[in-house]
């Protein structure tokens, strides 16, 4: 028995779904079965810096969309991979169209989200908008994903999304059910003296008590909240915002010197995996006030670290914080000033933090590969 996993598209750096893809490679080995992955080969945009923009993106639509393709035709004509025993599994919903070429009776895929699909659909609340280009690319996406047999969702959330969208609602054979994703590293409370050494070596204040945001600049992460939240706190508390991530765009850097505050935000760039480790462990608070998610992998991060979170109150957030964080609404900084002022109570604190460390058991890579290898059937209940 053999699995062979869809990989996305190497110049394309997506990062979580390259430690998704890999986390499912080594699980279902540990397990006892044999994987391997197969990712697009990069021809026509070898020589390009970006393929997220210009002529590097639409060399790069060739590789995927018309390169590869070919190639999944060419090995399927090899009877090591075209018979009963070798299953197929797409890891990233956004390149459902390569189900149309693998067998439809053993190849499944996993939803992330749906955001860019509702975004080009014209729904506000996915807070992703796209090109002329974009809404045709989505709604391709998305034909090929609602004919899906075998597909898991990463929440409940998504999975009632994609339920709602659904273009081929009379797919009575699909097998679509939930698997919540799994940590895709190590995280866990460290020792204050290290998490002090490595703060210092990333360059934050010393000793300067701070909140965390863990995320990109993308408007639905909604990090100006907390530029408004730290405005709302007033003179209740003196800290900082530290954004781990992107760089600050001038826009957000524009308002915090309007509200006088840009002295106490720290932007920390795509810090490595001991430094996010040591940021979790070291902040008075998480703060995950997104609009819109598929999972939200920071809040069980941030649990996992013994660290309370406050986050949005919209899903799939509750649902994956398993009613240990704070919720508010996410465009209330008050309501998350007062949320985080609420944590100076040390027993409802503790209770928080007691509850996310029971919480992250629900998030194991040896459930999560259990759960996948059900879906195809490969595994009885």
């Amino acid at each position: 028995m053999k699995f062979i996993l869809i990989g996305n598209y190497p110049p394309d750096r997506q990062e979580s779904m390259k430690k998704f893809t890999h986390m499912l490679n080594s699980g279902i080995q540990e397990a006892g079965l044999q994987s391997d992955i197969w990712l697009p080969v990069v021809l026509f945009s070898f020589f390009t810096k970006s393929t997220n923009a210009g002529i590097g993106k639409w060399l790069g639509y060739i590789d995927k969309w018309i390169l590869f393709p070919i190639i999944l035709r060419w090995r399927l004509l090899n009877k090591n991979y075209n018979n009963q025993n070798v299953h197929f599994h797409v890891c990233d919903h956004s390149n459902s169209p390569y189900l149309k070429y693998l067998p439809n009776n053993r190849a499944g895929i996993t939803c992330h989200d749906v955001l860019a699909i509702r975004g080009a659909l014209g729904y506000p609340d996915a807070y992703c908008t796209a090109s002329r280009f974009g809404k045709i690319l989505q709604n391709w996406i998305l034909h090929h994903l609602s004919r899906a047999k075998v597909l898991a969702s990463v929440s409940h959330f998504t999975l009632r999304q994609l339920d709602e969208l659904d273009t081929n609602k009379t797919n009575s054979s699909k097998n679509w059910c939930v698997i919540h994703n799994a940590f895709n590293d190590k995280f866990a409370p460290l020792d204050k003296q290290k998490v002090n050494a490595l703060l210092k070596k990333a360059g934050l204040f010393d000793g300067v008590p701070y909140i965390l945001h863990v995320g990109s600049r993308l408007p639905r992460k909604n990090r100006k909240m907390l530029i408004d939240m730290l405005d709302s706190l007033g003179d209740n508390w003196n800290g900082a915002v530290c954004f781990a991530g992107q760089a600050l765009d001038k826009e957000l850097i524009d308002h915090a010197i309007s509200l006088n505050l840009q002295k106490r935000i720290i932007s920390i760039i795509k810090p490595d995996h001991e430094t996010l480790v040591a940021l979790y462990n070291g902040c008075e608070a998480f703060i995950f006030p997104s609009f819109s998610e598929g999972f939200g992998w920071p809040v069980i991060e941030a649990q996992a670290c013994g660290t309370p979170v406050i986050a949005s109150d919209v899903d799939p957030m509750p649902e994956v914080s398993g009613g240990a964080a704070l919720h508010a609404n996410p465009n209330d900084p008050q309501a998350f000033a007062n949320a985080f002022l609420s944590l100076k109570d040390e027993a409802l604190k503790t209770k928080l933090i007691e509850k996310g460390f029971e919480n992250i058991h629900r998030f194991t890579p040896a459930s999560m590969i259990e759960s996948y290898l059900l879906l195809h059937g490969l595994k009885k209940t």
